[in-house]
């Protein structure tokens, strides 16, 4: 079992900055791999940016150029830094663990942390 605790929500006006952190309860970056997701009330969750375990990143268009996602090892967290923020980035923002086990998926979700963008 992997426990996984985001913090660093809360409300931004536009064009401002927020870090998000995600610490897990121990060194799993090597077999898992790490990504952030976020979540509208009423919408699906979206994926937003991936870190795998060979440390490729991924994100998804709407926060290329604005979003970088990194991991320091000594600390089990993973960072989503966010710039130059936008009202459509208002959400929930979720961490996420994964790896295939025996071919099948393996998951573990942290309980979410609010971003508001808003004036």
């Amino acid at each position: 079992q992997v426990q996984v605790v985001e913090s660093g929500g809360g409300l931004v006006q536009p064009g401002g900055s927020l870090r998000l952190s995600c610490v897990t309860s121990r060194n799993i970056f090597s077999l898992y791999n790490m990504a952030w997701h976020r979540q509208v009330s009423g919408k699906q969750r979206e994926l937003v940016a991936r870190m795998t375990t060979g440390g490729g990143t991924t994100y998804v268009d709407s926060v290329k150029g604005r979003f970088t996602i990194s991991r320091d090892n000594a600390k089990n967290t993973v960072y989503l830094q966010m710039n130059n923020l936008k009202p459509e980035d208002t959400a929930v923002y979720y961490c996420n663990a994964d790896r295939l086990r025996g071919g099948k998926p393996e998951a573990f979700w942290g309980q979410g942390t609010q971003v508001t963008v808003s004036s």
